[in-house]
């Protein structure tokens, strides 16, 4: 193959993909189906009608998944077998708020791989074209960068949940003294919920939002505020919730709980910071002793090596 031919190849698969978005975002002008036209007035109680009316219509996969179905699941289910733990994968997407199922964070990952493949065959093309590159080297520079683009996009969906987990973590004692003024207030617990779900703006507002959808659709609010702790696994939130629930059933008040539960997630961020920034002192270190410490030491000699070097 030719590097005129890899890149023809290349701009083809770009121009491809390109054409389908931009053809996706055409108005569909057949008759709607009978589910989308019921979906928009059952979406505070459907998932299903969420998911439907929040469908991304220019992703490419459906495409690739249409065109080459069998191969797109024998590569996914392979890949599933090597990398495994399919519930570590489902809980890093519920804990990055991610609609995705485990089957589509595959493919995802199978077209990173692709991607990172295709970039080693034409560096190895290029390699081989400016020098005699032996074919052991093209194919192993080739896996190490399908392997990376796997990694990477696992390691997006890591830090995405991360991040998201930590702006919780930071929220949660903020919402459960909002919590506590609302019950303070008069008001129930399913109420103050709402109100905090309505109000805020934040990750664990939302949370709490889908909690109270879940709620007025029927389900008991104990057992949906359990599966939120499961499914976040947060420590400092499995810990308020158990404390909460508790409370409800064994009629508690709910207020002195939820106040108890913010204080001691006010104490952990401070004992969180404490920590953080004893680990980081030695790295603090760094620039004073490389940085500063050399200008100060440059500064106070520089002086009498010049009186020196000039005489007086």
């Amino acid at each position: 193959m030719t590097p005129q031919l890899g890149w023809a190849l290349v701009c083809g698969v770009g121009l491809g993909l390109g054409l389908w978005s931009l053809v996706s975002l055409l108005p569909v002008l057949t008759r709607p189906r009978l589910l989308a036209r019921v979906a928009p007035y059952v979406v505070d109680v459907s998932p299903g009608a969420r998911a439907l009316l929040n469908r991304e219509a220019v992703s490419p996969l459906p495409v690739l998944g249409v065109l080459v179905p069998s191969w797109v699941v024998r590569s996914r289910a392979l890949l599933g077998s090597v990398l495994g733990d399919s519930d570590t994968v489902a809980r890093r997407l519920r804990q990055s708020g991610s609609t995705l199922t485990v089957e589509a964070f595959r493919s995802r990952q199978l077209l990173w791989g692709a991607l990172g493949a295709a970039a080693g065959s034409g560096l190895a093309i290029v390699a081989n074209r400016t020098s005699s590159l032996p074919p052991l080297i093209g194919v192993v520079l080739v896996v190490l960068l399908a392997a990376a683009g796997v990694a990477a996009r696992d390691a997006l969906l890591q830090r995405a949940a991360r991040l998201r987990l930590q702006r919780m973590t930071e929220e949660l004692p903020t919402v459960l003294e909002f919590l506590t003024l609302s019950l303070a207030a008069g008001e129930g617990i399913l109420d103050a919920l709402r109100r905090v779900s309505r109000v805020s703006s934040g990750e664990l507002a939302r949370e709490f939002g889908s909690v109270v959808t879940e709620v007025a659709a029927g389900l008991p609010l104990a057992d949906r505020l359990r599966a939120l702790a499961r499914g976040l696994d947060l420590p400092s939130l499995t810990r308020a919730v158990d404390q909460l629930t508790g409370a409800l059933e064994r009629g508690a008040p709910i207020a002195e709980v939820l106040r108890a539960q913010a204080q001691d997630s006010r104490d952990d961020a401070k004992r969180r910071l404490l920590e953080t920034a004893g680990k980081k002192e030695v790295v603090m270190l760094v620039p004073l002793v490389f940085l500063i410490l050399p200008t100060t030491v440059a500064f106070a000699i520089f002086p009498g090596l010049l009186v020196l070097q000039v005489g007086f």
